[in-house]
């Protein structure tokens, strides 16, 4: 299955090995894992660690800059249980606010359209993450229940705004 898709501005590709320090810009970053359910990493190390056990079902890509290759964020597609699709990302805080984030979303969602014969799509974000929020909307998700969720170590607990999407032909 192919795991690459370009946009405008952005490569998605599969996560690798060699994205450590890149990643770990952003991964170790308290400010962009606020509302991530993972704790910001401790070291360059526990990012490799991560990083060697993405398996590919896991629909992790790398959204990286075209012009200078440098990976910037990631985030993941792929189909759950109940068989939406899920889409989540995040970003090294440099390039927030420059519509990276509405752009590789919009990525995710094309490529598990084509590659996934996904049509319902879902998402959540913390209540406080208006940026998130915002991202969303762009994408054309649209408000389904509020909820909450936790840090995957039970840390923190956030008021959380779920959203879905039908898709019967992608807009984008």
């Amino acid at each position: 299955m192919q795991r690459t898709l370009e946009t405008e501005r952005l490569l998605l590709r599969p996560l690798a090995l060699s994205d450590a320090e890149d990643v770990f810009e952003y991964a170790g970053d308290p400010m962009v894992s606020q509302y991530m359910p993972y704790q910001p990493h401790p070291n360059v190390e526990a990012t490799k660690e991560w990083l060697s056990q993405i398996k590919p079902e896991d629909g992790e890509f790398a959204f990286v800059l075209k012009t200078t290759g440098k990976v910037i964020g990631a985030g993941s597609a792929r189909i759950n249980e109940d068989g939406r699709c899920v889409i989540g990302y995040n970003f090294n805080r440099l390039y927030w606010g420059m519509g990276y984030a509405t752009e590789a979303a919009k990525g995710l969602i094309s490529w598990a359209y084509n590659h996934l014969g996904a049509r319902d799509f879902s998402a959540c974000h913390a209540t406080e993450n208006t940026a998130s929020g915002n991202v969303l909307r762009k994408c054309g998700f649209t408000l389904e229940h509020y909820g909450r969720y936790s840090k995957f170590d039970g840390s923190k607990s956030y008021d959380a705004v779920y959203v879905s999407m039908h898709l019967d032909k992608l807009p984008y």
